[in-house]
């Protein structure tokens, strides 16, 4: 099979991230399985293993995107109609918590359960990514922080409330994603000892600090369509402490972390730490691979390719309050 990547970012991801590193390690896996892989992104990219193709985004993309593959598979939705003007197999994969336009388009999935039935589809593929390119794990290693892992400068990642339960808790945390002063998305400055930061961490030193934390202090106040935080800190052993909201529920269940919309709450079971790290290392190394995702993709790819659709009527996004989610502190 023929298989054209269209995403607005360049690969590989060398920092942060997270949608490019699961574009990357499923194309790298269909190409082991034999499929032929290109990708079409703006200029910048690189690819040992596949064709890497431009185009200008200043102008309109659809002339832009070449014929001569069987599915083209679009990483977010372009401004043309992909059902009226596109013309030939496609998929969509819908990453985010996308508010512009309510619609999606008819042959479009998601990336876990919760996200796709928000969208009133039952249609999804969880996540998976390469742990091998993670690197070894020593689960027997002596820990002592906690860490937050994601995009601090986001209010709805809520790195205040990770910082507040670590206090509580009594414990020291590593603020993964984010610098003591902010200026960008609402004023903010950390003043606790408690709060290591580090800013925007990638490779090598993010997976040393995940090798070396007890856990994932993560409460927050949005739907989260997956949570790649989550599945990279179980890999590393690491119990998640976080809010239920979006696909949290899916992916942490009570052998795994705890969830509670409470500060109190997450920095008490902070306290009381009891998890097996083999345990959860397996469960994400099993569950959350790039093997799985990518058979999951195929399926999808050759429903398609049969002539069917995803879905008999354009999922709809209902229009999200501004407001963040409930937060007891």
């Amino acid at each position: 099979m023929r298989i054209l990547f269209v995403n607005w970012a360049t690969v590989p991801v060398f920092a942060y991230g997270g949608t490019e590193r699961v574009i990357w390690d499923l194309a790298q896996e269909l190409h082991r399985l034999g499929h032929e892989i290109a990708f079409l992104t703006p200029p910048g990219s690189s690819c040992d293993f596949g064709e890497v193709l431009t185009f200008d985004p200043e102008q309109d993309l659809l002339p832009q995107i070449p014929a001569g593959y069987d599915i083209t598979h679009f990483q977010f939705q372009p401004k043309f109609d992909l059902d009226r003007a596109f013309g030939r197999p496609y998929l969509m994969t819908e990453h985010g918590n996308y508010n512009k336009n309510p619609t999606r388009p008819l042959n479009c999935n998601f990336v876990s359960a919760d996200h796709a039935r928000r969208h009133q589809s039952d249609v999804y593929v969880l996540n998976g990514l390469n742990w091998d390119a993670y690197g070894p794990v020593d689960l027997m290693a002596p820990r002592e922080n906690f860490h937050f892992l994601g995009k601090a400068e986001w209010r709805a990642k809520n790195v205040k409330g990770a910082i507040d339960v670590a206090k509580k808790a009594g414990v020291d945390i590593d603020i993964l994603g984010g610098d003591r002063f902010n200026f960008r998305r609402g004023f903010r400055i950390t003043l606790t000892r408690r709060a290591h930061f580090h800013g925007m961490v990638g490779g090598a030193p993010k997976f040393a600090a995940l090798n070396a934390s007890r856990g994932l202090i993560f409460p927050m106040r949005w739907h989260e369509p997956f949570g790649l935080a989550v599945t990279e800190s179980l890999y590393f052993g690491c119990p998640v402490f976080s809010t239920p909201y979006g696909a949290l529920p899916e992916l942490v269940g009570s052998e795994f972390g705890y969830l509670s919309d409470s500060c109190g709450e997450l920095a008490r079971a902070v306290r009381d730490l009891r998890f097996d790290r083999k345990k959860l290392h397996d469960y994400a190394r099993e569950t959350y691979n790039s093997q799985q995702m990518a058979q999951g993709y195929l399926r999808l790819y050759e429903k398609i390719l049969g002539g069917e659709t995803l879905h008999q009527k354009p999922p709809v996004w209902p229009k999200l309050s501004k407001k963040l989610l409930p937060w007891k502190r």
